[in-house]
């Protein structure tokens, strides 16, 4: 991604603090990260607020009622023994 060169005034305390929560190398390493994780954040929080501002259909709110029968699976296994000690 191409990178523009900008002059900002930025709160030396904070942009210490970030550099070091952030182990950024630099001062532009610390901005460019944080505007990075800023616009994940933001893109999360947009995808976030569309689902719920659409409802579960019936099928959805049934999958996630569902459960697994398990009955299939139930065997004589002892599950809980120590292999090692029939070696």
């Amino acid at each position: 991604m191409a990178k523009e060169k900008a002059t900002i005034t930025v709160d030396r305390e904070k942009l210490a603090e970030a550099r070091g929560m952030l182990g950024a190398p630099s001062a532009s390493a610390t901005i460019d990260i944080a505007l990075t994780q800023l616009i994940r954040r933001r893109r999360l929080r947009a995808d976030l607020a569309a689902y719920t501002r659409t409802p579960s259909t019936a099928e959805e709110i049934a999958l996630g009622i569902v459960s697994p029968d398990w009955d299939d699976l139930a065997d004589d296994t002892d599950w809980d023994s120590d292999w090692s000690e029939d070696q």
